[in-house]
């Protein structure tokens, strides 16, 4: 079987250590097998994570907002704005040729998932709680992470850093 990849975004440290921390306390924790993690490609192959490098990536790390709380039915998540990482993603888009899945050829609505696959009035709760007390906030984006993915856990393959 070919081996699959997965394109994220490296948050600062003190926006993973925030969101971390609500996934561990908000994520079922049977399923939580990952670190919080912002995903801009869910499904590359070897071939597409090979022309990464055909993209010149930024010099310095990228600010990006969190913007507030987005009900995922059955999840929550905290929305991301950040106009240059969406730029680099369609460049990132643009140099894999096309040959994405369906997930990834659709349009991308930037996000860290907190919690997932619980119920909807579970989750609805949460969105309710966090909605509420939510403030804007900044973050940065430091680089780009790819992860091969193992049947549910997540192995780092390497780190593209934006340090020019």
């Amino acid at each position: 079987m070919d081996r699959t990849f997965i394109l994220t975004a490296e948050l600062d440290p003190a926006s993973f250590d925030w969101l971390d921390g609500l996934r561990r306390a908000h994520f079922p924790r049977e399923r939580n097998l990952l670190p919080a993690h912002l995903t801009l490609f869910h499904r590359l192959s070897p071939a597409q994570t090979s022309r990464l490098a055909d993209v010149t990536l930024p010099a310095a790390p990228v600010p990006m907002r969190y913007t507030g709380v987005r009900l995922l039915g059955f999840g929550v998540a905290i929305e991301i704005t950040c106009p240059e990482l969406a730029r680099l993603r369609t460049a990132l888009q643009t140099a894999m040729g096309g040959e994405l899945s369906r997930q990834d050829s659709q349009g991308w609505r930037p996000h860290v998932t907190i919690q997932n696959k619980v119920a909807a009035a579970a989750a609805r709760g949460l969105y309710d709680e966090l909605h509420a007390e939510f403030v804007p906030r900044a973050g940065a984006v430091g680089g780009l992470l790819v992860w091969e993915y193992l049947n549910g856990p997540w192995r780092q393959d390497r780190r593209l850093p934006f340090d020019g």
